[in-house]
């Protein structure tokens, strides 16, 4: 998770890069940066008329360019960013979609049940034509979606009794916009009653209806009292402006930020004394003032806050975001990080996409269930201060510089995805090479298996969870009741040693217990050469019965063809373990291979025995390689208390021989410790 998080973190850091380099690009072609104001008087009629229809203002009593001119400068600066954007919108001809409502439920959801959205519905009555005509709706569609305005058709038709409740016997158009200033308020409807139908008329209407939901200051004492007013809002947003009414776009905004932040606009146009306005830090209009408690910030002065409606909900929702906008923000991001996975993984292509199928699926997974007690938490009374302390948090670090580039390179790859999703996909390619040069050093058959192999081995793994004790969830070592366990039996007679063993998880062998072989001093030839003589002849007797049963054992090289051995085979009696001079029995085929009767070690010292685990068999010898044990080497032990060499043991277990090289003892089965018996008195009658 924290790779795929850096691997993040470091395409956001070339995403910032590449857009520095965009914009030195820019200015070395055009001489301009995206934050240089343009002269309007250089501009030619259309990109006027384009920029007032950006902003959501009406020309169409304004045949002269001179006209059309001031009612830009009146409405706000022009940069050359936003000039961009606005030409390039009017480029491109991508149909808008509009709603066919079914009924009355369907309308009800969509249009009365939202209260931060504006509506415009053309009802079509029984046996009618619509009011306004295909072409011209589709350019009404057209214009008000550049505004969040949605569009939708009910036709009567599909449900006449609704139509004849709500007193709609002909054809008009229906406006919802909300009717109290607080959020998740009441939604009023409004009927279009012009006789002109146009589109200019009918934009008229609708900027005219939105725009009385803002206040508006028509003297300077008014602005006084409001500005010094304390209310529950505290973001507020002024425009200081000579025009009749608000832009569209500032109305609907205003809506949309219902309950969030309170819209003001302060008309100018017949102000004779400016004093007040000095006083507060306003010297010219239009201008726009963010009034939060921590201070007053002048929307336009840094990088992307242009004049439009994509550009200013941007700014405000950085400064004042819902949790919705929080769970989204964090939504995309952990799906980026997931996504992040197909390109880390190495092996087959099918390989790649079943690990993000299961990535994206726990990633998502997690981020819902972790949601859950945040949204308990923040509706708790006693966490308004909390909340309050991180909106001020928000408010600080989005207003300054560094925040307003992150913005404006939102809005650039946001409306290239193009763009976005080729750079995400260079920066995978990138992290896929390097991964794959890493791991070929280590793993090449990981990185050059095919699907076919990969397929195999999720079979195998698959069928050893599914018929098999999954020892993945046994750790080791722990007490339970099934120390006993009673289906060994059930379990070889449901997987015969004729049968082929599904493949069991190796991941418990990191449980098993290690430790360094330790000797403590050293004994003189004959000392170790009467010791080998004495525990030779005490053990001829015990081994007797060992190695008459040894003979009808047949020698097999396959270690995974022997059969378990029976309930007779002597166990460890003694300190050690019933094998000869106090050391470990080996098996029938290893006996013949080299004798056990060695004392002596690496270094012929004596082992230390007590940094030995307690349910642990004393021996110095792996019976895996036949060699001794040397001083210093590092040791594992099993279940049943045999000990080999780390290297040894562990390579036998990840070849498949789940079992004990010795007693053949499930590796990852617990059984129970072995404690030493107290040693016989020397004086005992014979």
């Amino acid at each position: 998770m924290w790779v795929k998080l850096c691997c993040l973190l470091l395409y956001f850091l070339a995403l910032f890069v590449l857009a520095r380099v965009f914009e030195a690009v820019a200015w070395y072609e055009s001489g301009f940066l995206a934050t240089q104001l343009v002269d309007p008087v250089a501009l030619s009629f259309r990109k006027l008329r384009t920029i007032l229809e950006c902003r959501g203002l009406g020309h169409s009593g304004l045949p002269e360019k001179k006209d059309v001119r001031e009612l830009v400068e009146k409405s706000g600066d022009l940069m050359e960013g936003e000039l961009y954007s606005a030409l390039k919108e009017e480029e491109a001809s991508e149909s808008v979609s509009s709603t066919n409502f079914s009924g009355e439920m369907h309308f009800y959801e969509l249009v009365e049940d939202t209260k931060d959205g504006i509506w415009l519905v053309q009802v079509i009555a029984n046996d009618r034509s619509p009011l306004v005509g295909k072409v011209h709706w589709e350019k009404m569609v057209k214009k008000v979606s550049r505004f969040g305005i949605r569009t939708g058709t009910f036709n009567c038709s599909s449900d006449p009794r609704y139509c004849r409740r709500r007193g709609w016997l002909k054809s008009t158009l229906i406006m919802s916009v909300p009717q109290t200033s607080t959020s998740k308020g009441k939604v009023m409807l409004k009927e279009y009653s012009g006789r002109k139908i146009e589109v200019e008329h009918i934009f008229k209407w609708i900027t005219a209806h939105a725009a009385s939901r803002i206040k508006t200051i028509y003297n300077s004492e008014h602005l006084k009292e409001e500005w010094n007013k304390s209310d529950q809002y505290h973001v507020k947003i002024y425009l200081f402006a000579n025009l009749d009414q608000p832009p569209a776009f500032f109305s609907a905004l205003s809506v949309k930020f219902t309950g969030r932040v309170e819209f003001i606009f302060v008309n100018v146009e017949n102000w004779d004394n400016k004093s007040y306005m000095a006083e507060i830090g306003v010297y010219k209009t239009p201008s726009y003032i963010l009034r939060t408690p921590e201070g007053i910030y002048r929307y336009g002065n840094n990088t992307g806050e242009f004049i439009s409606l994509r550009a200013m909900d941007s700014f405000l929702r950085s400064l004042q975001p819902e949790v919705n906008d929080l769970f989204v923000l964090s939504l995309v991001l952990v799906n980026l990080m997931a996504w992040m996975d197909l390109f880390i993984t190495q092996g087959a292509t099918i390989k790649r996409f079943v690990v993000l199928i299961s990535t994206l699926g726990t990633y998502n997974s997690l981020l819902i269930i972790s949601w859950l007690p945040v949204l308990g938490f923040l509706q708790l009374p006693y966490l308004d201060s909390f909340y309050e302390y991180s909106l001020k948090l928000f408010r600080y670090s989005n207003t300054t510089t560094l925040a307003s580039w992150v913005r404006a390179d939102w809005m650039f790859y946001s409306s290239h995805p193009a763009l976005f999703l080729s750079t995400y996909l260079g920066h995978g390619l990138l992290i896929d090479y390097f991964e794959k040069k890493r791991r070929r050093n280590n793993n090449a058959d990981e990185v050059n298996a095919n699907n076919l192999e990969w397929l195999s081995s999720l079979w195998d793994w698959y069928t050893s969870y599914l018929f098999h004790p999954i020892a993945s969830f046994q750790h080791f070592p722990f007490d339970s009741d099934w120390d006993e366990d009673p289906d060994l039996f059930l379990e070889r007679l449901a997987f015969p040693d004729l049968w082929l063993h599904p493949l069991i998880p190796t991941d418990y062998i990191k449980n098993l217990p290690m430790w360094r072989f330790k000797c403590l001093g050293v004994h003189s030839d004959e000392e170790m050469l009467e010791t080998f003589q004495d525990s030779e002849s005490d053990s001829d007797s015990e081994n007797r019965e060992v190695f008459s049963s040894e003979k009808e054992v047949s020698e097999d090289d396959d270690l995974n063809t022997f059969h378990s051995r029976s309930e007779g085979e002597p166990r460890c009696s003694t300190e050690t373990c019933s094998c000869a001079n106090k050391y470990c029995h080996p098996e029938p085929y290893e006996r013949k291979a080299r004798s056990y009767g060695s004392y002596s070690t690496a270094g012929d010292m004596e082992p230390d025995w007590s940094a030995w685990p307690s349910d642990m068999l004393h021996c110095t010898e792996c019976v895996v390689c036949l060699e001794n044990f040397a001083n210093g080497c590092l040791l594992m032990g099993l279940p049943c208390g045999h000990v080999f060499h780390q290297n040894c043991i562990v390579m036998w277990l990840a070849g498949g021989r789940h079992c004990c090289p010795v007693c053949r003892w499930a590796s990852y089965k617990k059984k129970q410790p072995y404690t030493h018996p107290q040693p016989l008195s020397s004086d005992a009658p014979s």
